[in-house]
């Protein structure tokens, strides 16, 4: 029988990576490979959902099974060599994990001081970033907002994690892109009210943008994006301290009635009715 380990953020990713590896390349069903392996079944699924750490010679049985060379090996061994640890860094052009962290989230909480959440992002919006940016080729661009509006879905499903973000007036005074541009983002923050609280522009919050994921049964995970790295964080005494941070931005953002007007100026729309329960569209 498998130990269970606690998983992470990238655990789990690599693991979702070793199943579709064995869908695609072998065709077998998790028992199938087991015993193929002559492993026991909750080994393959343990490992599968990345709450088993597999022995060097684990990872080799497992990967000749799905035809792959040693170069694949080598390559997968170097990424799963950390994968367990409470703090994992990735270039920030690995997507895959963030998307699987936040989609597999029971609730998501973010701050943001500087840019409209990633999240409620337009395509227009989201290019603007990116060339505001500067750190990525003209070429990339197209891929990374398409990516970006996919992970979007999940505020679509019909049992969407439960979302709160803040957002820092700061981000909405920041031009990016043209007039149109804001103007659809606005308009877009406006349909999204139910989950946004506003921190005021006058109110300091010395604090790095940030995201929350908690999970049903994995442990919590905090998650901070930078131009340079993707920071995953599971350390116990971290997460305590991001939630504190939540805390403390519970009590300087505008309630949600509040925030709703102030998202309707920006807008360009009435203030007024915005409290009602019908603005609260997913």
């Amino acid at each position: 029988m498998a130990t269970i380990t606690p998983s992470t953020a990238y655990s789990r990713d690599l693991g979702d990576e070793l199943r579709r590896l064995r869908e695609t390349c072998t065709g077998l069903n998790g028992n199938a490979m087991a015993l193929r392996l002559g492993w026991d079944p909750s080994k393959v699924s343990t490992i599968e959902r990345g709450k088993f750490r597999p022995s060097e010679i684990d990872l080799v049985q497992y990967l000749t099974m799905c035809g792959k060379d040693i170069d694949f090996f080598n390559d997968f061994k170097r990424r799963y060599r950390n994968a367990f640890e409470e703090y994992i860094v990735q270039i920030p052009d690995n997507l895959r994990t963030v998307a699987m962290a936040e989609s597999t989230a029971k609730s998501i909480m973010a701050y943001d001081g500087q840019t409209v959440p990633g999240l409620f992002q337009t395509p227009e919006y989201a290019q603007g970033v990116y060339r505001t940016a500067g750190l990525v080729t003209e070429e990339r661009i197209p891929a990374l907002v398409e990516f970006r509006t996919q992970r979007q879905a999940i505020l679509r499903r019909a049992m969407r994690p439960t979302c709160l973000f803040y957002v820092h007036e700061h981000a909405l005074r920041t031009k990016v892109g043209d007039e149109q541009v804001m103007a659809g983002q606005y308009a877009r923050l406006l349909t999204k009210a139910f989950m946004i609280r506003i921190i005021p522009a006058d109110t300091a919050v010395i604090a790095s943008s940030c995201t929350l994921w908690e999970y049903e049964k994995q442990m919590s995970v905090a998650f901070v994006e930078t131009d340079l790295a993707n920071v995953f964080v599971q350390d116990p005494g971290a997460i305590v301290r991001t939630r504190l941070l939540f805390d403390r931005l519970a009590n300087l953002a505008l309630d949600a009635g509040q925030s709703r007007r102030v998202l309707a100026e920006y807008a360009g729309q009435p203030r007024e009715d915005f409290d009602d329960a019908g603005t609260c569209m997913a």
